[in-house]
């Protein structure tokens, strides 16, 4: 039986990924997180760490003796000043890479980056070229630097999810969904705007194929995890038609660039507004990713978007009354 060590685990991602695992049976599990986890059941799965203590990573691992390692833990939100910030994603990726060289029942281990390694505009032409977006993107660049010099002799793959959604996610039940359920969100009108999406379930279901694939197909590979890229319209329609039961509203786009400016004053003032100039350029600006190589090696995802949407709004209801 493989044991499977996912650090992370009670996040966003990790909590997923371990409903799915769980199901499957056939693996014994543990979850490495500073914070409880999210679900009950999980606790059994639990130890508490910190990845920048390299002293607790090397005692876990070495008494554990994974087989498997999905390394999700990190800082994802977009607060951080400097790389410094953000230790806990490539200085906690370095120490989990030099414990691993103490640890030779591992086969395999998968590396959670980001899409922001490589901002909006044109596609990579290679896994080495990076052109980071936001202070957290550099970071992510970092941790995919340091894997790739850490002379690993287990099989590894480096995974960047894009724009993750689904059920116990961190940020958008008091973002863009609440403000969505409260009438409040205007979708900019004019040409459409193409970005690359993730059910959730889908990363699950990527992430659990790298697992089972042949090293050939995964070793030392770098794949984007998530959808097929879509038009955000789509994406935001689905969540109005389910939340409110009718069609997103649209603005024409100088209508939002003038709220976008009415909300700078207000968040300057020290207030809240749904729009301000940086998720306005963010609402209109392409930002694709390169996913055929994840379909074509780890198979097209079996969530059409309207049913992941359906298990969402679903989940939120479960969670308090002002879903319902």
């Amino acid at each position: 039986m493989s044991r499977v060590l996912i650090t992370g685990g009670s996040g966003f991602i990790g909590t997923n990924l371990i409903e799915k695992l769980l199901k499957d049976g056939e693996r014994e599990l543990l979850s490495l997180d500073v914070d409880r986890p999210k679900i009950r059941e999980h606790e059994k799965l639990w130890a508490k760490c910190d990845l920048l203590d390299l002293t607790s990573v090397v005692d876990i691992l070495s008494r554990y003796e994974p087989t498997h390692i999905i390394h999700l833990a990190g800082r994802t939100d977009m607060g951080g000043k400097n790389v410094d910030d953000y230790a806990a994603n490539h200085v906690a990726t370095g120490n989990l890479a030099a414990a691993l060289q103490n640890v030779p029942t591992v086969e395999r281990a998968v590396f959670t980056s980001s899409q922001f390694v490589v901002g909006p505009g044109p596609l990579p032409t290679s896994d080495i070229e990076f052109r980071p977006h936001t202070i957290y993107g550099q970071s992510k660049v970092k941790s995919e630097q340091i894997i790739r010099n850490a002379g690993l002799s287990c099989v590894w793959t480096i995974v960047r999810p894009t724009n993750v959604w689904g059920k116990w996610h961190p940020r958008y039940p008091s973002e863009f969904w609440r403000v969505l359920k409260q009438g409040r969100y205007v979708h900019p009108g004019g040409k459409g705007v193409v970005r690359s999406y993730a059910y959730v379930g889908t990363v699950v279901q990527q992430l659990c194929a790298i697992l089972a694939a042949s090293p050939a197909v995964v070793d030392k590979e770098v794949f984007y995890v998530g959808d097929p890229p879509i038009d955000l319209w789509r994406w935001a329609n689905a969540f109005s038609m389910e939340l409110l039961g009718r069609p997103v509203r649209v603005v024409p786009r100088p209508v939002m660039r003038c709220m976008a400016s009415v909300g700078d004053a207000v968040i300057m003032l020290g207030g809240k507004f749904p729009i301000f100039t940086s998720r306005y350029h963010s609402m209109t600006e392409d930002y694709v990713t390169p996913m055929q190589k994840t379909f074509d090696r780890l198979g097209m995802p079996s969530v059409e978007l309207v049913e992941g949407v359906k298990e969402t709004v679903s989940w939120l209801r479960s969670q308090n009354d002002f879903w319902l």
